[in-house]
């Protein structure tokens, strides 16, 4: 049975929509520990400046646009606009830069205006862009007694002195609940053979050069680090070749006989195995059959005939239901050579190496290929 919208239903609904969240990513999680955060932040930040620096009516204990800092500090903390400098110096720079205004320009209105677009200017120009920081900068001219009693020492209490503190909880906060402040962005792929080709996945697809062209073309300035937009489209890509090229798992493509070594073995033993069996990486697994972590001849020339467990390293794993060209980032990083498929107990089921990669890859764009010229009928 079909539901027939009326238009004023419809209209309703997609009114409606302009409520929705826009935010890339946000969860209702997300969220809930945004709100937590600013909640923890703001009153602590407001308690510790009081017991400080006293209270009273004479002394401005917290700022209005620390609110709006808050915001961006616990709802978006991976945004430019939001890491340390940004909010520091962004609110400190825009307080004075109103202080300023008031001070040479007698007209209110005027100095308002001036005020603001000094603001913008200086934090442009010293990489602390901060929407909040045109709150500062409004403060700190239509702030009151209170702050026109402070003068220019208003710009560090309590503006730059709020900002210190709200900013230190802040990375206290995202630390408990283990995310990442302040954001760093994921270094791009690197040449790991000392030549000037660029890495692997960096050869094919689109380049730096066409991400700011496109942005060009489309007049827009992004609310997100320029790495972390590459790093971004990079990964719509490998969705996308999953979704399309996804139909199989590491557990039909991988090598089930696996060859391994033990934990506790010698240095010598594993390179016997390595170019006994003419292979590049040797799964390292515990006395209970778990994986450890793997090795390769690279990491064995550095060292003599040590323990194994001193030079292993960290082992790059999959499931058997994980789509096989999901490897594709790992296995063409040009540090990893194979990838080793496990259980939900850390137990080796099979190894997929860049050549079986490869294979694969070859095998579904011959699929690709023949499929069309099949379907046209005789």
């Amino acid at each position: 049975m079909s539901k027939t919208v009326s238009t004023g239903e419809a209209g309703t609904a997609s009114g409606f929509r302009l409520f929705r969240p826009i935010l890339a990513g946000a969860t209702l999680r997300e969220r809930l520990v945004a709100c937590l955060g600013a909640l923890v932040g703001i009153t602590l930040t407001g308690l510790i400046c009081g017991l400080v620096f006293g209270q009273g009516p004479h002394i401005p204990l917290i700022v209005a646009p620390m609110g709006a800092s808050a915001v961006l500090l616990f709802a978006v903390p991976a945004s430019p606009l939001a890491q340390p400098w940004s909010i520091i110096g962004g609110n400190t720079i825009s307080a004075f830069m109103g202080v300023l205004a008031a001070h040479f320009i007698p007209d209110p209105v005027i100095a308002i205006g001036v005020g603001v677009s000094l603001a913008i200017a200086a934090m442009s120009l010293t990489r602390s862009l901060h929407p909040p920081g045109g709150a500062a900068a409004l403060t700190a001219l239509i702030g009151g007694p209170a702050v026109t009693s402070a003068g220019f020492l208003f710009p560090l209490f309590p503006v730059c002195v709020n900002s210190v503190i709200l900013v230190a909880l802040g990375v206290a906060f995202h630390k408990v609940s283990r995310r990442n402040y302040p954001h760093v962005p994921v270094a791009a792929p690197v040449n790991t053979h000392g030549t000037a080709d660029l890495p692997a996945p960096l050869r094919v697809g689109f380049r730096p050069e066409d991400v700011d062209a496109a942005l060009l073309e489309l007049h827009e300035t992004l609310d997100i680090d320029r790495a972390d937009l590459d790093r971004l489209l990079r990964q719509v890509e490998l969705r996308a070749l999953v979704r399309t090229q996804g139909d199989l798992t590491c557990g039909e493509v991988m090598s089930r006989d696996v060859v391994t070594v033990g934990l506790d073995g010698r240095a010598e033993r594993a390179r016997e195995l390595l170019i006994a069996h003419n292979i590049r990486t040797l799964p390292v697994v515990d006395r209970a059959g778990r994986l450890a972590g793997t090795l390769g001849l690279r990491e064995l020339t550095l060292h003599g005939d040590v323990g194994i467990a001193q030079v292993m390293s960290e082992a790059r794993t999959t499931g058997p239901d994980e789509p096989v060209v999901s490897l594709a980032p790992s296995l063409t990083d040009g540090r990893t050579h194979a990838v080793v498929v496990i259980d939900g107990d850390r137990r080796v089921l099979g190894i997929i190496t860049q050549t079986d990669l490869l294979a694969t890859l070859t095998r579904l764009l011959s699929a690709r290929a023949v499929a069309p010229a099949e379907s046209v009928p005789a």
